[in-house]
């Protein structure tokens, strides 16, 4: 073994090598936090895009015993959630369909800072949704709205949770603290759709419709 002499002595950093790479370190978090953010808002926008889906299937297949019509256009009386739902209790459109989803987990958009999911269908609150309902859709008019994101502008102003009479010459825009300015339409024949504001605006302008806001 060879000894150690005293006076041998010890490489270290100097303080510019040191201040060298901090900065370098610095400089790669830059790059590399804006890109890994817009994967993560792209993901989760997609993932919105996953729920919305398992949403539609859910009012198709829902039981009614009447093909055209969603949970909103039927009776509670035959098990559907219309005089609920023209009151604004969006939370009840989706408790009756509690067979057909997975999880009220599928009802919170990831991107949604200020809705939680709900323990179960039977807690289940409109604080613990963050898509609208549409209370006019119909399968065999894709131009009405069936759900999407909640987070609406209507001529300037934020919607407020109740009913909202979207018309035809309405300006429609999302906001930017979900999707940063765009976001997902579930149609009444079931598909969903990535819209930007734009597209937002041109769907609302085809057909009056009536949303139920949580």
């Amino acid at each position: 073994m060879k000894p150690r002499l005293a006076n041998q002595k010890i490489a270290a950093l100097t303080l510019t090598e040191v201040l060298v790479v901090i900065a370098a370190l610095a400089l790669l978090a830059a790059i590399l936090l804006p890109a890994l953010a817009a994967a993560k808002r792209k993901s989760n926008r997609i993932n919105c895009v996953s729920q919305l889906q398992q949403i539609g299937v859910a009012c198709r297949v829902w039981p009614s015993g009447q093909s055209s019509e969603y949970p909103a256009q039927v009776s509670v009386t035959n098990g559907g959630a219309m005089e609920l739902a023209t009151t604004g209790n969006v939370a009840a459109c989706f408790r009756v369909m509690s067979n057909e989803l997975d999880s009220t987990k599928v009802l919170i958009c990831p991107q949604d800072t200020e809705h939680i999911p709900a323990t179960n269908f039977d807690t289940l609150e409109n604080s613990n949704i963050s898509y609208f309902v549409g209370l006019d859709a119909a399968d065999t008019q894709p131009q009405t709205l069936l759900s999407g994101d909640d987070n609406l502008i209507i001529n300037g102003t934020s919607v407020r949770p109740g009913i909202l009479v979207l018309h035809t010459n309405d300006s429609v825009t999302w906001t930017q603290d979900r999707h940063k300015g765009v976001g997902n339409l579930l149609l009444g024949d079931g598909s969903v759709q990535q819209a930007t504001s734009a597209d937002l605006t041109s769907t609302a302008r085809l057909a009056t419709n009536r949303l139920a806001i949580p």
